[in-house]
């Protein structure tokens, strides 16, 4: 059993008759009154964001986990099909445990958060950016060019990013997963 000073960003917890997993933590000490950690809680099952002040000592049960390297191999109307890098058994994952998951192509590897005590999958974390093929780019607007001017761009994973008047069709670019935002293009 930990406590509240244990809190880090990535931690898994039990809260609420659920598993939540930190994705902000601010450790406050006031200069009158008890110390205490702020947190942003993210559920691994259904993806909802709240906000919880845990008490300094607070004791909270964490949640052993490990991560799994597994290949994104197709989707249906109801989630994502991956495969084991290891043992080629393949796992479904529902759509929301997956965040940002149109920019997941096939082929991609994902890291998948696993419960250790029965290995049932928690989440999924893409990695940090993409190299995508522009399928669709609207047209440059010339002499537009005095500013950052952005245009939508659509990618070979059907998602719409924002890019710089100079992509074309057929560029290959690198997308951060975090924001679906550009971030450079890619010779």
């Amino acid at each position: 059993m930990a406590t509240s000073n244990d809190i880090r960003k990535g931690l898994c917890i039990e809260f609420s008759n659920d598993i939540f997993k930190v994705i902000e933590f601010l450790h406050v000490k006031p200069g009158k009154g008890p110390a205490f950690v702020r947190t942003k809680l993210k559920s691994v099952t259904n993806g909802k964001v709240l906000d919880n002040t845990f008490s300094a000592g607070h004791k909270i049960d964490e949640v052993k986990v490990i991560t799994r390297k597994f290949q994104y191999l197709y989707d249906d109307e109801n989630g994502f099909h991956f495969m084991n890098n290891d043992d080629f058994s393949q796992l479904y994952l529902d759509k929301e445990m997956i965040e940002n998951s149109q920019f997941m192509k096939a082929g991609e590897e994902v890291t998948i958060i696993l419960k250790e005590a029965d290995e049932t999958p928690l989440s999924a974390e893409l990695p940090q950016s993409v190299f995508l093929d522009v399928i669709e780019a609207d047209p440059g607007v010339k002499g537009n060019t005095a500013t950052n001017a952005l245009k939508n761009a659509i990618v070979e994973t059907g998602a719409r990013v924002m890019v710089p008047l100079f992509i074309e069709p057929g560029d290959r670019i690198k997308v951060s997963t975090e924001d679906g935002s550009y971030l450079e293009r890619v010779k």
